[in-house]
């Protein structure tokens, strides 16, 4: 039985690459249900986010196929999903196994694998997936173990670590590349172009950076309402989106769509209307809300999420001591999970050993009870419910040890003494 995780993230490909991976919410149920029929899969978890996408399994293990291509069904089943070419895909795919494959998935719920090292917000979308997969009965006794496993190592180091001391997102990135283009944000206009979680966080920093006026422009009309009135916002729809381009001197975007919801014709009017003051475009959006092609106008600054790895570097150096001591962590969570997960080996083989020594004294003490009723002294009661369990409970390892010295299993007769090692008497 093995763990695995194929994936794809933003060291591994750019994010043209990655965003013809992505998969959309609508899409988990029935690619949850393909991925249950793949030989050899037992459990399964989408992670799919702007950086990365990952496919989490438990597999039952196969003897036919050697353990460096314990991943081909999965690839080949992410390329066919897809429509891809595999030979131009297979490149950029990572995969961890075992011991790896656990340490991979705490790293990534604890923030020390993401762009913006010791980020928060690739926790809630970890345990959005697990959610997802447990509803449709993906998960088993095996990911659920990792997923809680990892959730609480993720709590472990950013209780005992400064690791999420000042943290950094995606979204005050792009803010702080917008700082970078307009020193002073107090007088300029916002216009945010979704409402999900990395946009309200988008808004936050914003706000904190002096910007008061904003437009909050989202599919559903009544989502933009919602996150507008916690910032004292203006909201629009997204049809009324480029009508108001042209007030917008800093564009935030990061909506689901499979389209670009910005295009190169709308922001060139935008500009016009503008008399060319240059526009902030932050795109944090994997498939990409901005047509690629914005860039090429002078008076527009555009930054897609693979533009911000300037900025992780710069964290990164930042928080090098504060995620060498978080690595160190998650090694001993890691050792402690899978010494714990060995005990579910040994699980079935307890259980049976209890339940057949219940059924010994179960009925050795009824045979007892009956002979306590026909009158039998109590010391022969005793002394027959003592040897008749002994006996019982002994003779068939007895037995069997027997007939291991007849065939020189020396293994067996040595794991019988280790287990059946007389333990010192305690001294009262």
């Amino acid at each position: 039985m093995s763990f695995i995780v194929v994936g794809i993230n933003h060291r591994t490909a750019p994010v043209a690459i990655r965003e013809q991976v992505v998969f959309a919410d609508a899409e988990l149920p029935s690619a949850l249900g393909e991925l249950a029929q793949l030989p050899s899969v037992c459990e399964s978890l989408i992670v799919s986010t702007c950086n990365r996408t990952e496919i989490y399994c438990f597999l039952e293990n196969d003897p036919a196929r050697p353990e460096p291509e314990l991943a081909t069904p999965l690839i080949d089943w992410i390329t066919q999903w897809h429509g891809l070419n595999s030979q131009a895909l297979q490149p950029c795919l990572y995969q961890h196994i075992h011991s790896d494959a656990v340490h991979h998935a705490f790293a990534v719920a604890a923030g020390l694998d993401s762009m913006m090292v010791g980020e928060a917000q690739i926790l809630g979308q970890l345990k959005d997936a697990y959610r997802i997969a447990q509803e449709h009965g993906s998960t088993g006794p095996y990911l659920n173990r990792l997923f809680q496993a990892a959730f609480s190592a993720a709590k472990r180091v950013r209780t005992d670590t400064r690791i999420g001391a000042n943290a950094v997102s995606v979204a005050s990135a792009a803010v702080s590349m917008a700082r970078r283009v307009f020193e002073d944000l107090t007088e300029r206009t916002a216009l945010l172009v979704g409402a999900g979680d990395t946009i309200a966080l988008a808004a936050k920093h914003l706000r904190a950076n002096g910007v008061q006026r904003m437009i909050i422009a989202n599919r559903t009309l009544q989502r933009a309402q919602q996150l507008a009135a916690e910032f004292n916002a203006y909201a629009i729809s997204l049809d009324n989106l480029a009508s108001h381009l042209a007030d917008a001197d800093i564009v935030v975007s990061s909506t689901a769509s499979p389209t670009p919801v910005i295009t190169f014709q709308s922001v060139q009017a935008a500009l016009q209307l503008r008399k060319h003051r240059p526009i902030f475009m932050a795109d944090i959006a994997v498939p990409r809300d901005i047509e690629p092609e914005v860039a090429r106008l002078e008076d527009v600054y555009l930054f897609t999420i693979d533009h911000l790895q300037q900025l992780v570097s710069e964290n990164r150096a930042a928080r090098q001591e504060s995620a060498l001591q978080a690595d160190q962590l998650l090694k001993e969570d890691v050792q402690d999970f899978t010494q714990q997960l060995r005990t579910l080996d040994a699980v079935p083989t307890i259980r049976a050993i209890r339940d057949e020594g219940e059924t010994i004294r179960r009925q050795t003490l009824e045979q007892a009870q009956r002979m306590l009723n026909n009158g039998r002294p109590a010391t022969e009661v005793l002394a027959f419910l003592a040897d008749t369990l002994t006996h019982r409970l002994l003779h068939h390892p007895s037995q069997r040890l027997r007939d291991a010295g007849k065939q020189g299993d020396a293994e067996l007769i040595r794991a019988a003494q280790t287990l059946f090692a007389p333990s010192t008497p305690s001294k009262e």
